[in-house]
């Protein structure tokens, strides 16, 4: 007697096997990467680890075309981790310009030189290794091994949080911070095959930059609108905690921005009566200058004087 056939794991003798969850959007999103996705330095070959990690960081809460010039200019100078690990870290302050959040040049300045003393002078390969340089967080680490190196990680930007949130979970937005739904979520979606996630991991985070946007969505270029479960729900609106909106004007960041802005134009030690010309009110200014003295940012020197950091 003939033993009856086990039905394939997921499903019925009779049916396919169920498949993974991202499946159904996994080729449409890559095939239409592989048609718009953007020109841009860190995708290059030539751009290396190095240059996929400078992009990272340089892109976290700053726009595309405001990196573009800065990135160029920063790899002109420093092409690898040990041409940056041997200035002092105030330079890549000054070279940071106005990208905004300037503790990341200190911390990329950190980790070139923990990539130079502990690596040799190339990025590691290895996730738990990247993860252990300092300023290098999750997703960091992830992007870097997925997109520089091939590998397959779930890389979670706010693009791709706010495409996932849309397409699978049918809400407009993604929570204020990541959560651990998210992270399985994203998890789940990987495709298996290694190669294709990465290509995905790229694919899902350019969909949300150019088409699945924060506002003015364009569902009409979008390739998977027609199984985006936000989309199909008749797009509600959205019903969680307010949007953390990013103001500037008069905040403790612009004098901040207007501060180091003296600093970096200088060639020494700025006295404190130039730093007090930036900003009038001097409560805030002192606040600034001292947040500013203890991020690192700024070195004060006897005499009331100021500089860039040298060590």
């Amino acid at each position: 007697m003939t033993a009856p056939t086990k039905p394939p794991q997921g499903g019925t003798a009779d049916s396919a096997p169920e498949r993974a969850p991202g499946e159904p959007l996994h080729s449409p999103v890559i095939d239409w990467f592989d048609e718009h996705a953007r020109d841009l330095p860190w995708r290059r070959p030539e751009a290396g680890a190095w240059g996929v990690m400078v992009s990272e960081f340089m892109l976290q809460q700053t726009p595309v075309n405001r990196v573009l010039p800065v990135y160029e200019q920063w790899l002109a100078r420093w092409p690898r981790p040990a041409d940056l690990a041997a200035e002092a870290p105030g330079e890549a302050v000054r070279a940071w310009g106005r990208l905004g959040y300037p503790r990341r040049a200190l911390r990329l300045h950190g980790a070139a030189v923990a990539i130079t003393e502990r690596h040799g002078g190339d990025v590691p390969a290895d996730h738990a290794q990247l993860l252990a340089l300092p300023g290098i967080g999750e997703y960091t680490a992830a992007a870097v091994a997925s997109f520089a190196y091939g590998q397959r990680h779930a890389v979670l930007d706010t693009n791709v949080r706010r495409v996932f949130a849309r397409a699978v979970t049918g809400v407009q937005y993604p929570p204020n911070a990541t959560t651990a739904a998210e992270r399985r979520l994203a998890r789940a979606l990987l495709p298996e095959d290694t190669p294709t996630a990465a290509r995905w991991a790229a694919a899902s985070m350019e969909l949300g930059a150019l088409v699945c946007t924060a506002k003015n969505e364009s569902c009409h270029r979008c390739p998977i609108a027609a199984q985006c479960a936000w989309r199909l729900a008749g797009k509600p609106a959205h019903e969680g905690p307010p949007r953390r909106g990013q103001t500037y004007a008069g905040t403790d960041r612009q004098v901040r921005g207007r501060l180091l802005a003296v600093l970096r134009e200088a060639h020494g030690p700025v006295p404190q009566t130039a730093l007090d010309r930036v900003w009038h009110e001097p409560v805030q200014r002192a606040r600034a200058l001292d947040g500013l003295v203890a991020d690192g940012l700024v070195e004060p020197l006897p005499g009331g004087l100021y500089r860039l950091p040298l060590t």
